[in-house]
């Protein structure tokens, strides 16, 4: 892995953990409800992503699909649903597995080979996460549960349609604008048939959501994703739980137990495995 592509991936997942802690305390600590809280965090990230192209020189044109467009929003509208009656370790714990079994699979799909080394690296760093989350398991609601295995799922698939972007920010930017017409639309009837709720907290956690962590941190991904297979694509997003958890010890005051120190070291020791070993031949 190159210097650049290593520094593309470690900011891409850091913003991903942002976003998670942006996404937990709007929706646990603010007022605000999931399809507000979705239609602000996809509108304002389409917002800045495009003003983003059209300042650079020359300006660019809005790139991306409507399918990437779609597996943008049915995660963003799953995940938000979902942590509404699902704790946050059941919910991670579901959402990251069912990413890289996704991804995993489509890789094998498609003829990736893994090495024994590699195998190892995914176990332990499934391993490391089940240890990471099982304190705070519990049995879901069944239908939040689908919802985000449903997210999980969607953010797999937005991936892997996102590998073979030429422009990274440019298919962000259009997906983002693409999937915001629907967002607008479910807070539309969220608000006629139900009762829209918000305050200004969780309006600007949502605003630093799609603005920040999901707009660039996605442009992030994008390319990094160019130079990525499936199958470290996959592992690798199992820093995330990690990253998230520290970042709950440094801005939620959440401890720092030997649980998390010992599956850390699991979860990195499988990345490494799974991104540093040589391919089968």
């Amino acid at each position: 892995m190159t210097p650049r592509l290593f520094a593309l991936t470690l900011l891409a997942m850091l913003a991903f953990a942002g976003n998670s802690l942006l996404c937990r305390l709007a929706l646990k600590q603010t007022a605000i409800d999931p399809a507000t809280f979705v239609a602000i965090r996809i509108g304002s990230g389409a917002l800045v992503l495009w003003l983003a192209l059209r300042l650079r020189k020359p300006a660019r044109r809005l790139e991306g699909h409507r399918h990437g467009a779609l597996a943008l929003l049915v995660y963003a509208v799953a995940f938000a649903y979902a942590y509404t009656r699902i704790s946050a370790g059941t919910g991670a714990l579901l959402l990251f597995a069912s990413i890289q079994i996704s991804m995993i699979l489509y890789g094998l799909f498609i003829g990736e080979k893994l090495s024994l080394a590699q195998g190892l690296g995914i176990g332990l760093a499934v391993a490391g996460l089940v240890i990471l989350m099982l304190p705070s398991v519990s049995a879901p609601p069944l239908f939040h549960a689908l919802l985000m295995i449903m997210a999980g799922i969607a953010w797999g698939a937005y991936s892997l349609l996102g590998r073979g972007a030429k422009d990274a920010a440019a298919a962000t930017a259009g997906n983002f604008v693409r999937a915001t017409p629907a967002a607008l639309l479910l807070f539309l009837l969220h608000a006629l048939f139900s009762h829209a709720e918000y305050d200004a907290a969780g309006v600007a956690y949502a605003v630093a959501s799609g603005a920040i962590t999901s707009g660039l941190g996605y442009v992030l991904w994008y390319a990094a994703l160019k130079q990525l297979r499936v199958t470290p694509a996959a592992t690798v997003q199992l820093s995330v739980p990690v990253l998230t958890a520290f970042g709950g010890a440094l801005f939620l005051d959440e401890p720092v137990t030997g649980i998390l120190m010992a599956s850390s070291a699991l979860i990195l020791l499988g990345i490494a495995l799974v991104v540093l070993a040589k391919r089968p031949a």
